[in-house]
């Protein structure tokens, strides 16, 4: 099992990341994916999850109206973009899955205690 973060960098403040997770080792359509970050000298934060094959999702109060998560399915990769970056959504951010409980579970689901795998993260840097 594999999941590999990738799309982190450095940018400017206001400006936009897409994130990319893709997954392998397992089926990807039963399992939620998830984002989540660890700010420097903060605990992890969940953000965003989503049920590829239902196509539902849920997003965190703080990564509402900021951050967007789609899924490829032919790719088994999830993406989360980006936008209106400041400089404190500075952090890694991390993938993980979970195997799926049934329909409509992605709410309750979308905790870091329930994430079967993780990967190893992405780095972004906004600067101001």
């Amino acid at each position: 099992v594999q999941l590999q973060a990738s799309g982190g960098g450095l940018v400017q403040a206001g400006g936009s990341l897409r994130l990319s997770c893709t997954a392998s080792g397992f089926t990807f359509g039963d399992y939620i994916i998830g984002w989540f970050r660890q700010a420097p000298g903060k605990e992890r934060e969940g953000l965003s999850c989503i049920n590829s094959r239902e196509r539902t999702t849920y997003y965190a109060a703080s990564a509402k109206g900021q951050f967007t998560i789609s899924s490829d399915n032919a790719k088994n990769t999830v993406y989360l973009q980006t936008d209106s970056l400041k400089p404190e959504d500075t952090a890694i951010y991390y993938c993980a899955a979970a195997r799926s409980r049934g329909f409509g579970t992605v709410k309750v689901q979308c905790r870091m205690d329930v994430m079967d795998y993780w990967g190893i993260g992405t780095l972004v840097t906004v600067s101001s």
